[in-house]
């Protein structure tokens, strides 16, 4: 895990919910920003992985923002943008492992057919006419 949280920059606005009279005059909301393309922590090809996956998190200037207002208190939520936006980007940079195809053995594929074949076998039986 890449720690780059010496590139992110925050800003601090009102928060909604929770907190009474103290809501109106705290700014305890932060929005931690993080520009992805002058970072120094990522190669070419990780830099643009994570513009890939998060593209839709990024603005026009080129900047993954998150908002965190879970918390009563600023430093709280500081901490939990940090790490919030911290494991975005790493899990953007985890390569997923390929599915290698593979077929059913020859033994499966036979039991399956003989399967079929009691049962349609079965539901013949069942037609009893009585002439």
């Amino acid at each position: 895990m890449i720690d780059f949280s010496t590139e992110l920059f925050y800003k601090t606005s009102r928060s909604s919910g929770a907190g009474g009279q103290n809501v109106n005059k705290v700014e305890t909301a932060v929005t931690v920003m993080w520009k992805g393309g002058e970072s120094q922590f990522f190669s070419g090809f990780q830099k643009s992985r994570i513009y890939d996956k998060l593209i839709n998190r990024i603005n026009s200037e080129g900047i993954l923002q998150l908002t965190v207002s879970e918390t009563r208190t600023q430093f709280q939520n500081k901490k939990l943008a940090t790490e919030k936006i911290l494991d975005l980007v790493n899990s953007a940079l985890v390569i997923p492992k390929k599915r290698l195809k593979t077929k059913p053995s020859k033994a499966k594929i036979q039991k399956r057919l003989n399967d079929k074949k009691k049962l349609s076998e079965k539901k013949v039986n069942r037609n009893f006419r009585g002439d």
